[in-house]
């Protein structure tokens, strides 16, 4: 019996993701046998950091990236919008499941949407995206750095640390928490992260092995839109310290592509669109970064770069 071992982190989330990947592969090739490899990765160990700190999102994979190297797992199972612009030479994404809600979630006890807050409530995000945009909307919010796990952040919702959180919709909708979202937030207002409610698989670019079991699962939509919104992230050099959001859907036959690059302080922002055929959806991609660049975000993610701010999602 065939063998394919899935790379994944520990949180229940990750885990979530993992299983429902190898629920997909049981069901289209009922003779593979599946092993889940948990791995903690440095992302995960460091919680009392801000992750622009520690070296941004790509702490949460890289640890899954050397268990593929090193052949001890045959596939990892990544939220995508903690995947970098740039994988590690060998590697490559062999499938893109169907995007789930890509909008941010606010989360209160209390209040019912995050225009109904209060002046100077306390608000929980870990993203400078988020953040960035929060104070584009309401500068008068004190924001506050929120790492952990789902359960943890609502849990210090739950204690009263906080008026609000800002999470991701996807994440709460697949740990069966959907009833916990107040009010599900407008991409107009909070653009989401490049590749944030996609599941993507990655595997060593020469195991034919694990590209053929998996590339059954392929979502083309899901592949058109990550395929646009990860050659504006590269262009823009996606590991740069900034808040920058990206988001790709498709409008009738043509795909539409959304960026936004914003000072850390929201006072600075470049917002811009492009929209043309599916199969062009790198070249638009890149298309919409050289825009904002030519606009002047060239110039911002310079300053940002110098200071040191970090990226997250």
């Amino acid at each position: 019996m065939a063998l394919l071992r899935i790379a994944t982190r520990q949180s229940k989330l990750a885990l979530w993701q993992a299983e429902h990947v190898a629920s997909l592969l049981r069901a289209a090739h009922p003779s593979l046998q599946i092993e889940l490899v948990k791995i903690t990765t440095q992302g995960d160990r460091i919680l009392d950091r801000p992750l622009a700190d520690i070296g941004g999102k790509g702490l949460f994979i890289k640890e899954l990236e050397v268990a593929l190297a090193e052949g001890r797992a045959d596939i990892a199972v990544h939220s995508m919008k903690d995947v970098p612009a740039e994988l590690p030479p060998g590697m490559t994404l062999a499938a893109m499941l169907p995007r789930a809600d890509a909008r941010d979630a606010f989360v209160s006890t209390r209040f019912v949407r995050l225009d109904s807050l209060p002046h100077g409530a306390r608000v929980g995000t870990s993203s400078l995206r988020r953040q960035s945009q929060l104070r584009m909307l309401r500068g008068d919010l004190d924001l506050i750095p929120l790492r952990g796990n789902v359960d943890t952040r609502l849990r210090k919702l739950d204690a009263g640390e906080f008026d609000a959180i800002v999470l991701a919709s996807a994440g709460l909708l697949r740990l069966g928490l959907g009833d916990r979202i107040t009010q599900y937030i407008a991409v107009e207002l909070s653009l989401p992260a490049v590749g944030q409610g996609i599941i993507g698989i990655e595997c060593r670019a020469d195991d034919t092995h694990a590209l053929t079991r998996v590339g059954v699962l392929n979502d083309q939509a899901a592949q058109i839109c990550i395929a646009a919104e990860r050659a504006y992230g590269h262009r823009l050099e996606g590991s740069c310290q900034s808040p920058i959001a990206g988001y790709a859907e498709i409008v009738g036959a043509d795909i539409k592509v959304q960026g936004l690059i914003a000072s850390p302080d929201g006072q600075r922002v470049f917002r811009d669109a492009v929209v043309g055929p599916g199969k062009d959806a790198e070249a638009l991609g890149r298309a919409l970064a050289e825009r904002m660049l030519f606009a002047g975000a060239d110039k911002l993610l310079q300053e940002l770069r110098a200071d040191g701010a970090g990226t997250t999602s």
